[in-house]
Order: structure tokens, then sequence, then C-alpha cells
């Protein structure tokens, strides 16, 4: 997976609290078991119409937020089943970072493993961001993992991350990535005893 040190890009809005991940990546969607062409069943079933075609009002399907990184949504980010598709929806459409005052823990696990950043504000924060994004579209925010800082026009917040997880995402490596990074220590420890 890539490595995640700062992200600077517009902001796609979708203001709505509990999105599950049945939503996310409807379960019709699930028999595929590697992760190609996950993207184009992110939000399905709100995506597009019942006939196949995009839903102009949905926002992914507005030029506006094209090629956008980051998404800010309502609180419950990622609530219901564990399936890891989700994440691998969200990636596969080119998000590197979600906004929330809260994500589903199952949810969070698979988006930090798959490279996904999940942000913590409060919420007076997220209020501020989609105020700042409802009146200026393009707004453009940025994140530097180092700081854990997320910094919007007009000022900036600092987010939780635990150590283990922020250290695989700035080194771009999964669990299995960090451990085989011990590789040497490992074959040491290994022929000493």
């Amino acid at each position: 997976m890539a490595q995640f040190r700062t992200l600077t890009s517009r902001v796609m809005p979708l203001p709505i609290n509990d999105i599950d991940t049945d939503q996310i990546i409807p379960a019709r969607f699930l028999k595929a078991i590697d992760k190609k062409g996950m993207s184009d069943a992110l939000f399905a079933d709100w995506r597009y119409t019942t006939n196949g075609s995009p839903n102009s009002d949905f926002v992914l399907n507005k030029n506006t937020f094209k090629g956008t990184q980051i998404l800010l949504v309502g609180d419950n980010f990622g609530c219901g089943s564990s399936r890891e598709h989700a994440a691998w929806a969200l990636t596969g459409f080119g998000f590197r970072a979600i906004i929330s005052t809260s994500f589903a823990d199952i949810f969070r696990n698979n988006a930090l493993k798959n490279g996904l950043l999940p942000i913590i504000v409060n919420t007076e924060t997220l209020r501020l961001l989609f105020d700042l994004v409802e009146e200026i579209p393009t707004t453009v925010m940025s994140i530097n993992l180092d700081s854990q800082t997320l910094s919007y026009p007009g000022g900036s917040v600092i987010f939780p991350i635990d150590n283990f997880s922020k250290t695989c995402l700035l080194n771009g490596v999964d669990e299995l990535g960090y451990i085989q990074g011990f590789e040497k220590q490992i074959a040491e420890f290994e022929s000493a005893h």
C-alpha cells in the first residue's frame, strides 16, 4: 500500500449519519475476492438509478468533486457488517482519508489496514467543515500524518491515531509488512535458539 505522509485535496461532503457498510458497498457485490472493480460498486444504491444510469443528484457523480481524496461524513460511519470490501471500494475510488466524529471499530481497523486514514474530529469541528464545503465546494484541506494535523481554511485540529497504525501508514505497510521489516532480527533470534 502507498505511504501516507501528507495529503492536500478538495473534500467531498456526505452529511449522513450511520452510513453502514451495506450502503458503502451492497452485499450483492461481495462475491469478489480481490479489490479490482470495487470502486464501481461504491455507494451503488445511491449512486445509480434503478435502470443503472448515474444519479446526477448524488455527490459522487458531481463534477465538482471528481478526483477528491478526502471524504467528509456524518457520525458513526462504517457501522454494520465487517466487510473489508467497504474499505476496498473507498480506496479504489481514490479516497485516502475520511473525516467523521466516529467510526465503527471494525470498519476503522479495515480502513487502516488498507491505507485509508479515518480522522476523528469533534461535533463542532465537523459542523464547521461541512459549512466550509457547503459555502465553497472547492475547499481544500490538508492532512499531515506526522503531526496528526488536519488543516482547513481558517484553522487546524489535531486528530488521534494509535502509534502502530500511524507507523504502518507512514511506512506504507500492513501488519504483515511491519513484521517482515524485522526479518533480520527474527532470523538472528531463530539461529541463536
